[in-house]
């Protein structure tokens, strides 16, 4: 079977992701991944218009990656934007931007289109076969709750919580203290019982998800969760995507990470400095799910959104 390079670039809330690959029929080879942090986000959240500056970043990180996607030959690049670009009132000036600078147009995909794509990308994985997924996309502006087996997916919702939208609307002292690290914990643990739990809970128990539910994070903060356990100086997918982490092993990561400064997470290994504050809010996030719906175990997939990007029949 022939394999065709694609490359799509993915612009999120608070980074411009590209992946370049390989594709032949439903296999994804990656030959290059890349992330550059240029916080779409950021004061965004309390007027909903994407700032200047932010734009501008975000521009000239897609026209760099799109550079090297094409020195890479890739026959198509695909750009997708997300959470942060689908509730603004001004997506059009980011789309405009990128393709000026860039010279490609822009797809401002669904909350449940997203949902979707982060299912059947972990789906790609052979050692999730005949599990049942509860699979977790946690990105800057949403996370995406995604219920299936068999790579039937049963239910995809995309909710307004992520890591950047939690830092912009509840700002944090550095370090966090003990009251705003509770007051996380438990808005985290309300918000999920209110608004996530209802739309997961009859098909949680029913016929369709026989056996033990496994919890898959893929994403952001799941990559960096695995790098820091692993003290990995770099991104090591294998080596990543073997990482479970358990409740108690996240409860102390969340109240190491929380008791910290901003410097001293700097310093961590296995995490980049440009995400020492976003880590904060991602590792809460999980912690709350994993309390909220009782699960014990976390496991890792590094091959979401961007793997089903390339895939799609349309790209």
């Amino acid at each position: 079977m022939d394999c065709i390079r694609r490359a799509v670039i993915d612009v999120g809330t608070n980074s411009v992701k590209l992946l370049v690959a390989g594709v032949a029929g439903n296999q994804v080879t990656p030959v290059l991944e890349e992330s550059h942090q240029t916080r779409l986000g950021k004061d965004f959240y309390e007027t909903r218009i994407l700032q200047p500056a932010a734009i501008a970043r975000t521009a000239r990180a897609v026209a760099e990656l799109a550079g090297q996607a094409r020195e890479l030959a890739a026959v198509s690049i695909r750009v997708i934007a997300t959470s942060a670009a689908r509730e603004a009132k001004n997506p059009g000036d980011l789309t405009a931007a990128i393709h000026a600078a860039a010279g490609l147009p822009t797809e401002i995909i669904s909350g449940e289109q997203e949902a979707d794509w982060s299912f059947q990308g972990v789906s790609t994985e052979a050692r999730f076969a005949g599990d049942s997924l509860l699979i977790l996309d946690v990105g800057g502006g949403s996370t995406e709750f995604i219920l299936g087996r068999d790579r039937h997916r049963l239910l995809a919702r995309s909710f307004p919580l992520g890591t950047v939208r939690q830092l912009e609307t509840f700002p944090l002292s550095n370090p966090p203290t003990a009251v705003e690290a509770a007051a996380s914990r438990d808005r985290l643990q309300a918000y999920l019982r209110q608004e996530v739990q209802p739309h997961l809970a009859a098909l949680l128990h029913s016929e369709a998800l026989p056996g033990p539910l496994q919890l898959v994070g893929t994403g952001g903060t799941t990559s960096l969760l695995g790098r820091m356990e692993l003290q990995l100086a770099s991104f090591d997918r294998d080596a990543i995507e073997g990482v479970q982490l358990s409740l108690n092993r996240l409860r102390t990561l969340r109240d190491l990470l929380w008791s910290l400064s901003l410097e001293q997470r700097q310093q961590l290994p296995g995490l980049p400095a440009n995400r020492a504050d976003v880590i904060l809010t991602g590792v809460a996030i999980y912690t709350a799910v994993m309390e909220v719906f009782k699960i014990s175990q976390l496991r890792i997939s590094t091959r979401g959104l961007r793997f089903a990007a390339l895939l799609d029949v349309h790209s």
